[in-house]
């Protein structure tokens, strides 16, 4: 009987397991890696945008024309 070539067969496959372990580490190292940091541009983006809305509702605030309940009548002071 031929062990050689079972033993080749049993090392080739051996090795392809340890290279398909070796490329799944890493892209496990990749994909954790890929954290999203903003850069300057879009911090100062956000920035703007938070200042904006905080200012939009403060103008808002205390230029908007207040609304009123106007149920009751109103009575002449003469009678």
């Amino acid at each position: 009987m031929n062990y050689f070539l079972d033993e080749q067969t049993a090392e080739y496959n051996r090795q392809r397991i340890l290279d398909e372990v070796k490329q799944i580490r890493l892209e496990r190292l990749a994909l954790g890696s890929q954290t999203y940091r903003p850069g300057m541009f879009e911090r100062t983006m956000f920035r703007l945008a938070n200042w904006m809305i905080a200012t939009g509702k403060l103008l808002r605030r205390r230029y908007e024309i207040p609304q009123v309940n106007c149920n009751h009548t109103a009575r002449n002071l003469a009678q």
